[in-house]
């Protein structure tokens, strides 16, 4: 039994996931006519109140997409040193909008609202980039899962009105946020002014992420996607995936979170694990003390018994528990962690 805890982008698509995929209708989406991704995108722009959705490729494109939107060549936006946008989308920040990062040192993934101000740049101080977004995560995939604290996200939003910056989520994990704080996606829709959720992770579909925002910013996304060569002709055969996602795997989220609480309690039991993240949603982060083993030697110990995780850098290791993670792939990778 291959027990692979690498990511939750992992999943394999449900039978009846599988079923929806191969009755879908479809059409061109790049003429949209596809009925299926039709139907996706006002099924999501309605879930979170927002006027109007795009379906995407992938959360990367999404994100990149926004972020061309918001700013112009020579701008800056604000996230944290953790912010997924800065890390892992391959330095398309600069290439693709010609903008800087100002990085926060936040918590987790997480900033406050001071450090938010402290880092706005003086909009008539030409010498520096002038300030004109922020990105928040949610959750923090470098943080281990964090969910933010939504009083705080209010607070920011009220400083971006006041200094006339915009506000973009990378809710790549935004599901797992809701369910973990028992949110609803108006909430952030009401707060945000563009948001890109995740379909491939937590929600198990093989492909697709949506952007979200009002009626004539994903007029121009469309264009942004077209020219980053994320035009798809009839992918209602994806976007189905995403319907049945969004109507039978939300709620399950909680079980994965369970299962990540448990594997955590596993580790702490360890002599040999230093430090373990607080676990919030699916996502456990922990640290090997390295006077016992090395980290390399610790994930090679798991790929004999046939459990993959991935090592995230400066010791860091990540377990990501997902849809495919089955109750019996959990008593016996409790069960090794036991023996170890």
């Amino acid at each position: 039994m291959e027990i692979n805890l690498i990511s939750d982008t992992v999943t394999k698509p449900t039978p009846g996931m599988l079923d929806a995929m191969m009755t879908a209708e479809v059409g061109d989406d790049v003429f949209k006519a596809d009925p299926t991704i039709n139907a996706l995108e006002e099924k999501v722009a309605s879930l979170f109140g927002m006027d109007a959705a795009l379906y995407f490729p992938s959360g990367t494109m999404a994100n990149q997409a926004a972020i061309k939107l918001h700013t112009q060549p020579g701008e800056q936006l604000i996230c944290d040193k953790y912010a997924h946008v800065y890390n892992y989308e391959g330095g398309g920040v600069s290439f693709n909008s010609g903008v800087s990062c100002k990085l926060v040192d936040g918590h987790r993934g997480m900033m406050t609202t001071q450090q938010i101000v402290e880092a706005i740049n003086p909009p008539d101080f030409y010498h520096s980039p002038l300030s004109s977004l922020v990105c928040i995560e949610n959750t923090t995939n470098k943080g281990g899962g964090a969910c933010w604290d939504f009083d705080e996200l209010e607070r920011i939003q009220k400083v971006c009105t006041n200094h006339k910056l915009r506000y973009h989520l990378d809710g790549a994990r935004l599901w797992n946020a809701l369910v973990a704080k028992n949110e609803s996606p108006q909430q952030y829709g009401d707060l945000f002014d563009s948001i890109s959720v995740c379909l491939s992770k937590g929600l198990g579909c093989p492909v697709g992420s949506v952007l979200l925002g009002d009626k004539h910013f994903i007029e121009k996304a469309l264009r942004v996607r077209k020219v980053l060569g994320g035009g798809m002709r009839q992918a209602g055969f994806l976007a189905a995936a995403g319907i049945y996602a969004l109507d039978n795997h939300r709620e399950r989220l909680a079980e994965d979170h369970q299962k990540a609480k448990e594997i955590g309690h596993g580790l702490q039991e360890k002599s040999f694990v230093k430090k373990i993240e607080p676990i919030a949603t699916n996502i456990v982060i922990f640290e090997i003390d390295e006077t016992h083993m090395t980290a390399e030697l610790f994930v090679e110990k798991l790929k004999e018994q046939n459990i993959h995780i991935i090592g995230m850098g400066q010791g860091k290791l990540r377990m990501v528990t997902h849809l495919d993670y089955t109750a019996e792939m959990h008593e016996k990778h409790l069960e090794i962690l036991k023996k170890l």
